[in-house]
């Protein structure tokens, strides 16, 4: 076949034009490939869509007549945010000393948890031992190790530099720390400072650029409205640590989440803390692009206590005054006594109906505005402070567990109303002598309840034998936790069990002394004012309690209402047992001498006292319990002095406090302190009565 000219021509034609649309695919592929990869890859990256955790507003916390003690503000907290601050840690560390030295100069403290000395020589700060062990653990350090082997290892280990002073390398260790403590990680933030001023938050973002990953972030922060309210009892809230964070997970909390730490705060917790929202976030190009609530914050639930803040204070005052005017009654007694300087206390009363924590003072006691400023020497003070008397002080009962052994008695058909024993001031038990206050000759329970005889509950230890002693004094609640929300201490019976554990002898005698309350007690003010709330309640215990009521946070609709719990009846109990029993507390309470006297208040009220034994360098304690009115009872009562005699000269102030509160309450406007006139113990007396 012949081919023309103009055919190869097309030939060639059609080679090239395949040719080059090759090259130019091969070069559009290669430049999609290659060439405009990054391009591509950048523009795909540069466009992502995040999860923003909202925090929930937490519940806030009111006394009964819904007065804030804890509520919430508006604050700015300092934080450092991951994904911002440097991985270097030499330039983080020159970030954190910058910061710590802003905040310094504001007065700002930096709480951290690292439990070493500021200065060295360094020492261990926390007496607890699970503390240390856990430092010596996150630092990977043997239980040997010192507290100079700890900062040795934290200035090692975030390369700390020794061109730092001593001061500076310590504040950079402990930030640290307590950043290792929180799991500070990209998926979790650091809260470095909260609620700080206006200044503090102008002068970060001035500075915003030497502080990369510093940041200020705005959120409903924790305020103290009212801190001398039962500040043992509210408790405190604080940061999330990494060895908390696996359980707590699991309850829906982020790492950065404030949690109860003590206390209402801790015990009320699923209450308080809301639900956190979501917020979701476009982001393209570095430029948000769009942000909305996915899922709105859920502010927690407002906890009403049963306590009443004017009277609470009144009680604290009561208790006070008492305390710093004791030198003024001190009597022949008291000399003879030896007792020394008197600092401490409790006083608890009862709602008789339900059990109801009306008020709950305790001394010496702080405030929670200045509770971490001072945590220091408060944990250093002699008196103890941090301890609250009322809920966890462990006395002896002394005479007041007399009405614990009538009970025994009456109930277990040993004695009755007419039943009499003989007392001749001594008593003689297995070769060994015991006393009496008097000489009451052949006496009945009521009359040896008004004037303590010893003589008349030793005979009848005898009869009921320790068992059935300690059997009551279970019934009544001794020996255990009382239930109250924010817990308290059990303390323990008297009895050989607790003698063994205490690697002490028991003995026959011990029966006689613990019928009157010596022995081993161990017994708090609340569970005696349980005690006292049974005996007004004729043998029925009532579970003592601090929340009265869930609300919304806005406190317009009731969630839930406590209802009073019944935790026990005294088994045989019979109406006219306690009648009995009261009419001795009442007539117990007429021999109170002048200023103090309760039989001119318009209502009976029974009381019964004692001025145990005492360890700790005390030579007694003054216990007292009652309740009134007597005949419908509206309030149970005790307190306990340290050290002290003559602490049923309270009772009156208390009673007139709670009628200035409760019964005819005066106009808000006009009220004073009830306590104010009452409190101080200001007039000497050498009159005396039997405990």
């Amino acid at each position: 076949m012949k081919r023309t000219v103009a055919t190869y021509l097309k030939i060639i034609l059609s080679v090239l034009l395949v040719l080059t649309s090759t090259s130019l695919c091969g070069y559009r592929l290669l430049k999609i490939q290659v060439v405009d990869s990054a391009s591509y890859a950048t523009r795909a990256a540069s466009t992502y869509t995040y999860t923003q955790s909202i925090s929930a507003t937490r519940g806030e916390i009111v006394d009964a007549q819904g007065n804030p003690i804890i509520e919430n503000k508006v604050g700015y907290n300092v934080i450092i945010e991951p994904d911002k601050f440097p991985d270097d840690l030499e330039k983080a560390n020159a970030i954190l000393l910058s910061i710590a030295d802003l905040l310094e100069q504001h007065n700002i403290d930096i709480q951290t948890s690292l439990p070493i000395t500021k200065t060295a020589p360094y020492a261990f700060t926390d007496t607890e031992a699970d503390t240390i062990s856990k430092l010596k653990e996150l630092l990977n350090l043997n239980v040997y190790a010192t507290a100079d082997n700890c900062i040795d290892k934290l200035l090692d280990d975030y390369k700390i530099a020794d061109t730092y002073t001593q001061k500076q390398q310590r504040t950079i260790a402990g930030l640290r720390y307590e950043m290792l403590l929180r799991g500070f990680s990209l998926s979790n933030r650091f809260i470095i400072a909260e609620d700080v001023p206006i200044e503090v938050v102008t002068e970060i973002k001035e500075n915003s650029i030497r502080l990369p990953g510093i940041n200020i972030v705005e959120e409903a922060t924790r305020s103290i409205a009212q801190a001398d309210i039962i500040p043992h009892e509210i408790g405190t809230v604080g940061p999330i640590y990494a060895e908390e964070y696996a359980e707590l997970a699991q309850k829906g909390y982020d790492l950065d989440d404030t949690v109860g730490k003590n206390g209402i705060e801790q015990a009320m917790e699923s209450e308080l803390r809301g639900t956190d929202g979501e917020k979701t976030i476009t982001v393209q190009n570095g430029s948000v692009l769009s942000s909305e609530v996915s899922k709105p914050a859920q502010s927690g639930h407002t906890v009403q206590l049963t306590v009443n803040s004017d009277f609470q204070r009144d009680l604290q005052n009561i208790l006070t005054g008492f305390i710093q005017n004791f030198d003024s009654i001190r009597d022949a007694k008291t000399e003879e006594e030896g007792l020394g300087k008197v600092t401490s206390g409790s006083i608890v009363v009862l709602d008789a109906k339900t059990g109801a924590v009306l008020g709950m003072a305790t001394a010496p006691t702080y405030d929670l505005l200045t509770y971490k400023d001072n945590y220091e020497s408060l944990t250093k003070d002699e008196n103890s402070p941090l301890l609250n008397r009322a809920t966890s002080g462990l006395y002896r009962p002394g005479s007041t567990f007399k009405t614990i052994t009538a009970t025994a008695g009456l109930c277990e058909g040993i004695v009755d109303a007419n039943s009499t024993y003989f007392c001749g001031q001594t008593y003689l038990f297995h070769d060994h002598t015991y006393s009496c206050t008097g000489s009451h000759g052949n006496i009945g329970i009521v009359r040896a309840l008004e004037v303590s005889c010893n003589i008349y509950f030793y005979h009848l230890s005898e009869a009921l034998t320790i068992d059935r002693i300690t059997d009551y004094a279970t019934q009544y609640g001794l020996g255990q936790h009382t239930g109250l929300e924010t817990g308290d201490a059990a303390g323990h019976l008297s009895d050989q069990e607790i003698f063994a554990e205490l690697g002490q002898e028991w003995t026959v005698g011990q029966v006689l002394q613990t019928a009157i309350g010596q022995g081993e007690w161990a017994v708090t003010p609340l569970q005696m004012a349980v005690v006292a709330n049974t005996l007004a309640n004729d043998g029925v215990r009532y579970q003592p309690y601090l929340v009265d009521s869930i609300w919304d946070y806005n406190q317009e609709t009731m969630i839930r209402k406590t209802e009073p719990t019944v935790a026990a009846t005294i088994k045989n109990n019979n109406s006219s047992y306690f009648d009995t029993i009261q009419q001795g507390m009442i007539a117990a309470s007429t021999n109170m001498p002048g200023q103090y006297s309760l039989s001119d208040l318009g209502y009976s009220v029974a009381i019964k006292t004692g001025t145990p034994q005492a360890g700790g360098g005390r030579v007694q304690d003054s216990f007292f319990i009652g309740y009134a009115p007597a005949d419908d009872p509206q309030i149970a009562f005790a307190g306990v002095v340290e050290g002290a005699e003559y602490s049923k000269y309270m009772i009156r102030s208390i009673l007139k406090a709670y009628e200035d509160r409760f019964v005819h309450p005066a106009d808000p406007a006009t009220t004073t302190t009830a306590a104010a006139s009452t409190a101080g113990t200001t007039t000497a007396t050498t009159a005396s009565a039997n405990e």
